[in-house]
């Protein structure tokens, strides 16, 4: 059989670089995602709003307010546990928002 004129790979012209150019702009807009994401706070509390935490999308505490009335010096462990559970929930918040924005991206690239 007549071997076929063309491309090596059977490619078509001017593939390789328009692929290039889409990588680029993924990329670009990955990292324009990545920055607003990190400068996005992400607000959780727990024990009824006794506890309330505030992070960034970049893991970063920015704030954490206790009320008064979480704090009982007989039972350290409820806050500590509160602390602890309004803090996991703004992560979750942060991993979600993430997975949203910036695993949105990967459908582009073929995966």
């Amino acid at each position: 059989m007549a071997k076929r004129g063309g491309f090596p790979g059977g490619g078509m012209p001017g593939s390789m670089s328009n692929l290039m150019k889409q990588a680029q702009r993924m990329q670009r807009q990955m990292e324009e995602n990545k920055k607003v994401l990190e400068e996005t706070e992400f607000k959780a509390a727990s024990g009824g709003g006794a506890v309330e935490i505030t992070v960034t999308g970049d893991r970063v505490v920015r704030s954490l307010t206790i009320s008064k009335d979480a704090v009982d010096p007989d039972d350290v462990e409820m806050l500590q546990d509160m602390i602890i559970a309004a803090f996991n929930e703004a992560m979750k918040q942060v991993d979600e928002a993430n997975a949203s924005m910036l695993g949105g991206m990967s459908p582009g690239l073929g995966f």
